[in-house]
């Protein structure tokens, strides 16, 4: 049997891309492409993986290998996204602690810290809606 050789990791790139929107302008153009990945390949695989949660920002992970090759990895959206979103705002409060500009249910908290589990680090529900509602209260969100 033939040993399967294990790829040499070159680097990773962190990035927050639309759902089934990437495109090859930038960040993910030149990101990539000072590596030498084809971008237009990657916009294709990102957008097939991700196109039935269009409108939604997601992070991705995407490592780069010796041999030019790459895998990805995407997140939740992040808890900013999801606040705005459940509270219905286009962006977060400027004067954050100064000024209150939405609210969210404790129900709303809960299923985002549900959600954002696997990528929290922490087991603990309780410690995850924490860590929505302090979040919550840096964009200037309260929590009824």
């Amino acid at each position: 049997m033939a040993k399967k050789k294990k790829k040499k990791l070159i680097t990773q790139i962190k990035l927050q891309i639309p759902a089934g929107a990437a495109t090859a302008m930038p960040p993910v153009g030149p990101a990539l492409g000072q590596h030498g990945i084809n971008p237009g390949q990657f916009c294709k695989a990102f957008n097939d993986v991700t196109k039935q949660k269009e409108g939604v920002i997601l992070p991705v992970i995407i490592s780069l290998y010796e041999d030019k090759s790459y895998d990805f990895i995407t997140k939740t959206p992040p808890v900013s996204f999801l606040l705005k979103r459940a509270a219905n705002l286009a962006k977060a409060s400027s004067l954050a602690g100064k000024e209150i500009i939405g609210q969210v249910t404790k129900a709303q908290v809960l299923e985002i810290a549900k959600e954002k589990m696997p990528d929290l680090n922490t087991a603990d529900l309780e410690a995850a809606v924490r860590i929505v509602e302090g979040t919550a209260r840096s964009c200037g969100i309260k929590v009824v």
